[in-house]
């Protein structure tokens, strides 16, 4: 026992000991002392022009790719759908009368929308007992009124197909500017960073107590709520309660949970400050 003691404190002792050397004076005064160097030499203007046309130049080519990113798939998307999915559509669903609604949604308003235009119709028939209407004068109007909604629902219709396939094109739009524009991408992430990392921390910590309140705050889920019925009218699908609550309970928790191991795990080491200042807000 005492010959393993006594060479595993030889190899200890012989192994090298790293030490991390310091100067005499302190690492920021000598960054400090090159800064007023890198400031008085002869350069000093020619390099802060350069740096400024530099980041000018990312400036621009960022905003012009955010444009690029945001105008080409809505063109796309406007443009293929009113010069060609929107008249194929059109022509197929017309061809066939029968198909009026396109899905139980649909079919419910326009009978809801028909239930009150008759109830108005007897309704103002009873209070005027001198300008009566004939029992075929109110048939007909209804009739009318029957007619006009199933055209009105049947362009719905056909629009909220044409949607699907036009949204289809817009993302591959989308999907090629990314593709062919790798270059000007990292110009926009580096862009993104200066604009983030140039923020002051309440600012940073403001920002990030918004989003988190909008999209998983205690009122996000009405919010929620309104763009899955939008979503689901923009694409012609019944907006189904149980689908859109069921959502709601998952997303916004995952959400939350991801934007917490973020703020635990990279900005307690990118700002601690701003770290400090949201938890103080926050409280």
């Amino acid at each position: 026992m005492k010959k393993s003691s006594q060479s595993s404190n030889k190899d200890t002792s012989s192994q090298p000991f790293t030490f991390f050397k310091t100067g005499i004076l302190p690492r920021s005064i000598g960054r400090t002392f090159k800064k007023i160097l890198s400031d008085i030499s002869p350069n000093a203007d020619h390099e802060f022009i350069k740096k400024y046309q530099i980041s000018r130049q990312r400036t621009t080519i960022a905003v012009k790719f955010l444009l690029l990113l945001i105008i080409i798939p809505l063109l796309t998307h406007q443009l293929s759908k009113q010069i060609l999915i929107l008249p194929i559509v059109e022509s197929i669903r017309n061809g066939n009368s029968n198909q009026i609604f396109l899905n139980q949604d649909m079919e419910a308003k326009a009978f809801h929308e028909l239930k009150i235009f008759t109830a108005k119709l007897k309704f103002k028939s009873l209070l005027d007992s001198e300008a009566k209407i004939s029992q075929k004068n109110v048939e007909s109007k209804i009739k009318e009124k029957a007619i006009e909604l199933a055209a009105g629902f049947q362009a719905k219709s056909a629009d909220a197909i044409s949607n699907i396939f036009a949204d289809i094109i817009a993302f591959i739009a989308f999907a090629l500017v990314i593709v062919f524009s790798v270059k000007d991408l990292i110009s926009f992430q580096h862009f993104l960073d200066q604009m983030v990392y140039s923020l002051s921390d309440s600012a940073k910590a403001f920002l990030i107590i918004l989003c988190t309140d909008v999209f998983v705050g205690f009122h996000s889920p009405h919010g929620w709520e309104v763009i899955l019925e939008g979503f689901a009218e923009h694409l012609g699908l019944p907006a189904s309660r149980n689908y859109i609550f069921m959502f709601i309970a998952t997303f916004p928790v995952i959400l939350d949970t991801i934007v917490k191991y973020w703020i635990f795990r990279y900005l307690s080491r990118l700002s601690p400050s701003a770290l400090a200042t949201l938890k103080e807000m926050d409280d």
